[in-house]
């Protein structure tokens, strides 16, 4: 555990980090600021540091009540998840899940608090991700995991299961692909070309990949889409994860639905996926994007990946994404801490128990939050 943790567990109420709001609409501020929509081009580069703040209020309390806040727990050469603080009227502590390492805020509030209330900060540094196919790692230097831990991204979860239906199209999409790199470029083909954004499916879907095959029901949101490129990648042997985040600014290339308005977070999660490939390591992926790009970007909904606006994003996404997002986690089937409602397949939104039952995240006449985010200028 780092010192900024310990720190972190030492402190009943620290004062959160400030946030100031933009002084232009998101709107105005992204179409000033963005370069043509292809150009879409993210490449590795300087970091970018914000500081991001949760402020979770339960208007209808009934009894005793609990939340759960996901924390930024991922450390990598495109993340650095730095400090915490929270303010509260509850008893506040730090955890953190045994299996996946998902690192949470759990508030714990007596009966008798008629306005709960908990204000979490957390600051991240993020960056740029973009995979150079011409260049493979040597062996010792792509081996950062041993081979147990790759396995265990190739295991089956509730929510992803590797055999039947779903085996048999991971057969079928990689049918001639030799190589790793083939096989994840033959599945992220087949997503993007089989699946499709539904506007109407609640929050980021909930990633039922084996219903949604069996039933020829494609069409969901990131938690759906990527679950599926992350499903058939393991079904075919190639290890692979669902990373679990939150939008946090406007998209340097113009595209306003690979943007996060910093003012109001609220409804900007997003789900990404990672894959590990033979002489690369772990590369970025995101299909679902690309779904949402043809299906909202235009006024009309895009059926063809050759068209101008989705063709950079199709093909920069297989390999790379863009650093305006932060990953909370990779977590899968995860029980909530003091909890005795059902395992969540993920955790991605500020989550909530009143008088022993769940809180539902998308009811805001119950559950308010607000997500905010201030990039730091160095």
């Amino acid at each position: 555990m780092t010192t900024d943790r310990r720190a972190f567990l030492r402190r009943t109420a620290a004062t959160s980090v400030a946030v100031v709001l933009p002084a232009v609409p998101f709107s105005s501020a992204l179409a000033q600021t963005a370069p043509s929509r292809s150009e879409f081009k993210p490449v590795p580069g300087d970091w970018r540091t914000f500081d991001v703040t949760t402020r979770v209020d339960l208007l209808m309390p009934s009894g005793a009540t609990q939340v759960w806040l996901p924390l930024p727990s991922v450390e990598s050469d495109w993340q650095r998840s730095l400090t915490s603080g929270f303010h509260t009227n509850g008893q506040a502590r730090l955890t953190e899940d045994g299996r996946y390492g998902v690192k949470m805020l759990h508030v714990q509030f007596d009966a008798g608090v008629s306005q709960p209330f908990v204000e979490l900060s957390s600051r991240v540094s993020t960056r740029n991700r973009a995979t150079d196919w011409s260049h493979k790692t040597t062996v010792a230097a792509a081996a950062t995991e041993d081979a147990a831990s790759l396995r265990f991204w190739t295991q089956p979860t509730r929510l992803l299961p590797t055999d039947g239906i779903v085996r048999e199209t991971a057969r079928e999409a990689t049918k001639g692909a030799r190589t790793d790199v083939q096989k994840a470029q033959a599945i992220y083909d087949w997503v993007v070309a089989n699946t499709y954004r539904e506007p109407k499916v609640r929050g980021c879907g909930e990633g039922d990949i084996k219903t949604m095959l069996e039933t020829g029901n494609l069409g969901g949101k990131c938690a759906d889409l990527n679950a599926i490129f992350v499903g058939l990648c393991r079904a075919a042997g190639l290890p692979a994860r669902d990373v679990y985040g939150i939008r946090l600014a406007p998209s340097a290339f113009g595209y306003k639905e690979l943007s996060g308005n910093p003012s109001s977070l609220k409804g900007a999660q997003h789900c990404r996926a990672e894959v590990h490939l033979a002489g690369h390591g772990w590369v970025a992926m995101d299909p679902a994007d690309v779904a949402k790009v043809m299906r909202l970007e235009t006024p009309e909904w895009i059926k063809t990946t050759r068209h101008p606006v989705v063709a950079p994003v199709n093909q920069r996404l297989f390999g790379g994404w863009e650093g305006n997002w932060l990953a909370w986690n990779m977590g899968h089937d995860l029980k909530l801490p003091g909890s005795a409602g059902p395992e969540l397949g993920f955790l991605m939104y500020p989550m909530a128990e009143t008088g022993g039952e769940r809180v539902d995240p998308y009811a805001p006449d119950d559950f308010k939050y607000q997500i905010t985010a201030t990039e730091i200028k160095a």
